[in-house]
Order: structure tokens, then C-alpha cells, then sequence
């Protein structure tokens, strides 16, 4: 187990890198009057710029009574690494360093083999990265898994997703599963929001075969499938039966261009 640490890729281009100006940027997004925060499976968070998805993300996480371990999948943009790669080092953030769950990563690693201990995939990668402050904001006490995922075949999401609810289900632990993920990117924002009201009602019908093949028969832009795919297959193994929107947005709502738009959705898995 190399310790090591990870820095940070995106702040102060995605999110403020000062933490003063962080917390303030995150209070300022959330909803002022928050519902009870209830126990969830997992959810479904975007990862843009917080000027563009960050209202969506925080509004979403603010709702989860979120525990200290939070397993993170995401997508891997860069194309770096492993196809299934998990950092055991510690992240450096504004807020204060995030450990990582050392107990389940390794749990992980010795369940199945598709997951790797990968440094490099997570190096310049910035949809975990920008989950974890508002994370933060509800966990002082955060530890976190994060895995990013790519280029899999649908039978070794199933294999990921029964692992992680293998592990989950002897920890003793509460674990929270967030799957990062935009929706449909740069399109117009009628086609977009079709494309992506028909995904979010495949993730509804809790079906993740479903909802793997509606979105790459259709060939729609969703950057993190393969994790909100995983995502979904655990939760229904550890017993979830409810996927619930919290909000959907586009980027157009920050830039006034509608005619080339990326979705974003916040959704609990319950």
C-alpha cells in the first residue's frame, strides 16, 4: 500500500481554491431551507464548474445524512490509468486533507480483480475531485473509495456493483455510494432535455441493464454511465427500490446558450 498524496487537480477553476471563499460559494448554493436529510443508497451528483452544476450537486448532497465513508465513482475523462482504478492516497483539499477508507479499499481490491490500485487515472481527473468539498460541508469526518471507471463491458459493472455491495454489507459501516456524472453534452437544450428525461426515467425504473443499453444504443453524451450503472446495481443488492430526481439544469441556465447545453441531474437512490 503506497501512502501518497493526491493534489488537486481543478481548484480554483472549477471551485474556489481559497477555503473561506469555498464554504461561502458552497452555503450560497445550497438550498437555505434544507428537509430532513435522510439515509440513502446512493446518488447521482454532476461534476462541472460549481458556477454551472454546483447549485444541482449541493442541493442534492445537502439532502443526504451523508456517513463517514462515501465510496466515489466517476468517470475518467483523461483516458490515464486503468480502466477500473482506485487511489489509496490521501486528497489534499481545501478544507482539509481527505483520507482515504483504507479498510474498504483494500476490502475492494481483494474482492474482485477488476479493480486496481491506480494513482494515475485519478491524477488530473476532476469528477470525484469536486464532490468531495460539499461532501465536507455535510462530513467533517469524511473518509473516502475513489474509483473511476472506464471502458468495461456491462458484465464487469455487475461484477464491480455486487463487490462494492459485498464489502458494503460486511463492513458494518454506513457507506454512501455517489456516482458522478453530467447528462447530455452540447446540444440544444430541447434534444438534450429529451434525451435526458428518458434516461433519468430508465434510472427510475431501477433497472441498470436498461438503463446501460438505452444510453449507449442511443449514443447519448451521459459522461458517467458505467458509474451511475455500477452505482444502481449495488444499491438494488443492498436493498434500495426508489430513484428519485432531486433537480435537473442545464448549463445554459448559467450561460443563457441554449443551443449548446450540458444536463445536469442530482438524483437519490433509496
Amino acid at each position: 500500500m503506497k501512502s501518497s498524496i493526491r493534489t488537486p487537480a481543478v481548484a480554483g477553476r472549477f471551485y474556489p481554491e481559497n477555503e473561506d471563499f469555498l464554504r461561502l460559494t458552497i452555503n450560497e448554493l445550497q438550498p437555505q431551507a434544507t428537509p430532513d436529510k435522510k439515509k440513502v443508497f446512493a446518488a447521482v451528483s454532476p461534476h462541472a464548474g460549481y458556477v454551472y452544476s454546483g447549485e444541482v450537486a449541493a442541493e442534492t448532497i445537502a439532502q443526504i445524512k451523508v456517513p463517514e465513508t462515501v465510496i466515489l465513482l466517476g468517470p475518467n475523462h483523461t483516458g490515464k490509468g486503468v480502466p477500473v482504478a482506485l487511489s489509496t492516497a490521501t486528497w489534499e483539499m481545501a478544507m482539509g486533507n481527505v483520507p482515504v477508507d483504507q479498510e474498504i479499499a483494500q476490502a475492494l481490491l481483494a474482492e474482485t480483480t477488476y479493480i486496481e490500485e491506480d494513482e494515475l487515472a485519478h491524477r488530473y481527473e476532476h469528477s470525484l475531485e469536486v464532490q468531495i468539498p460539499f461532501l465536507q460541508m455535510q462530513q467533517p469526518d469524511l473518509s473516502i473509495v475513489p474509483i473511476t471507471i472506464s471502458h468495461v463491458s456491462y458484465q464487469v459493472l455487475e461484477e464491480i456493483g455486487r463487490s462494492i455491495a459485498n464489502v458494503i454489507k460486511r463492513s458494518n459501516k454506513e457507506i454512501l455510494i455517489l456516482a458522478s456524472s453530467d447528462m447530455t453534452h452540447y446540444e440544444p437544450r430541447a434534444d438534450a432535455e429529451k434525451k435526458d428525461h428518458y434516461v433519468l426515467q430508465k434510472l427510475a425504473g431501477m433497472d441498470p441493464k436498461a438503463l446501460y443499453s438505452f444510453v449507449t444504443d442511443h449514443r447519448i453524451s451521459m459522461c458517467g454511465i458505467l458509474p451511475v450503472t455500477v452505482a444502481l446495481i449495488s444499491s438494488i443488492a443492498l436493498g434500495a427500490t426508489h430513484a428519485e430526481l432531486v433537480r435537473y439544469t442545464d448549463s445554459g441556465a448559467a450561460t443563457g446558450d441554449t443551443e449548446q447545453v450540458v444536463g445536469y441531474a442530482g438524483v437519490l437512490i433509496t
